[in-house]
């Protein structure tokens, strides 16, 4: 992990939260309809502890032993509020344990392989593991996730799982920088969404939208936007191994 030795998040948290404000305003949204998740990966703990004293709690990480690290020696400061952690990444499945053990949220569900490990082995004392299933909305090869013909199958064999919380439906579209296209891909997610939750799934979350198109998602019902570079600026790259 590299530190960042730019700290001026707190005015960069506030732009963000300004642009999530213009776009909840310009659809008829109030600001707490949409919670935003500061994406970490790659950046070292003080970036994490910078971004927490400028109001920032909910962390999101994508490389799991990368993750844990961090988790693991912030955990030991006792830091108040307290961190959340959203594992958006792809996991394989000689990681669930770690996963199931250090992380508050998955985002990331696909497979329901993945979901058993889990529930298996989310310890009792922390309580339910919040997850997503992760939809391939638009059909991309380059992408993770669910078909959308097989959300339904998915998400009700995942909400029976013990010690697991089904919250919601996650995607990660095809950048554009056609704000209508992006609607429209957003808005089919959204369908998805509403289409489990009028089968009584009881779902609450719709993760979609980052650093370039989250005004896109929120103006379709987005409830959480995962967003990095906005707030981080640019990132280190990832060190392999």
């Amino acid at each position: 992990m590299i530190n960042t030795l730019d700290t001026n998040y707190s005015d960069r948290l506030q732009q963000v939260h300004n642009r999530i404000h213009a776009a909840c305003q310009g659809c008829g949204r109030p600001d707490s309809s949409v919670t935003l998740l500061a994406v970490s990966k790659t950046l070292g703990i003080d970036a994490i502890q910078a971004a927490h004293a400028a109001g920032q709690t909910a962390f999101g990480e994508n490389y799991i032993l990368e993750a844990i690290a961090k988790i693991t020696a912030l955990s030991s400061l006792a830091v108040s509020p307290p961190l959340l952690w959203h594992c958006i990444g792809p996991i394989q499945s000689n990681k669930t344990r770690l996963v199931a053990e250090h992380f508050d949220w998955v985002h990331t569900l696909d497979r329901l392989k993945i979901a058993e490990r889990l529930s298996a082995q989310r310890p009792p004392h922390l309580g339910p593991l919040q997850v997503c299933i992760q939809v391939n909305a638009d059909g991309s090869l380059s992408k993770a996730g669910v078909p959308p013909s097989e959300a339904l199958a998915l998400a009700q064999a995942v909400a029976k799982l013990p010690r697991l919380r089904l919250r919601g439906v996650m995607s990660i579209p095809d950048a554009s920088e056609d704000f209508e296209a992006n609607c429209a891909v957003f808005a089919h997610v959204h369908a998805i969404f509403d289409a489990l939750n009028n089968v009584g799934m009881g779902l609450d979350t719709l993760s979609m939208g980052m650093s370039a198109d989250l005004e896109a998602a929120i103006t379709a019902g987005s409830t959480l936007v995962r967003v990095g570079s906005a707030i981080f600026g640019q990132r280190p790259p990832h060190a392999k191994g």
